[in-house]
């Protein structure tokens, strides 16, 4: 599915849980990084490509690196502090 694809219909964090899957994870960086019914925010959408690597998508890992070409290594903590921030509250 093409990448602009994938970010269309999305309301970012709306009902997420534990139970969410990678696709969906992957949909709400999606959002971030093009700021489809969000602002565009890169750091929020390395943190939602992150989670959705840990749940095993290949296609969030090619655009998690996308983001880190772009971020700072101080963005990039923040956004990792994030998605672990995401992590404990979900548990």
């Amino acid at each position: 599915m093409p990448y602009s694809e994938m970010a269309m219909d999305v309301a970012p964090e709306t009902g997420l849980s534990e139970h969410a899957t990678a696709e969906e994870l992957c949909k709400v960086g999606l959002a971030y990084s093009t700021g489809v019914g969000v602002d565009a925010d890169m750091v929020a959408a390395h943190k939602w490509f992150n989670l959705a690597v840990l749940k095993g998508s290949e296609e969030a890992k090619e655009y998690r690196q996308q983001m880190s070409d772009m971020l700072s290594s101080e963005e990039i903590k923040q956004a990792l502090k994030s998605a672990r921030d995401w992590l404990q509250l979900i548990n």
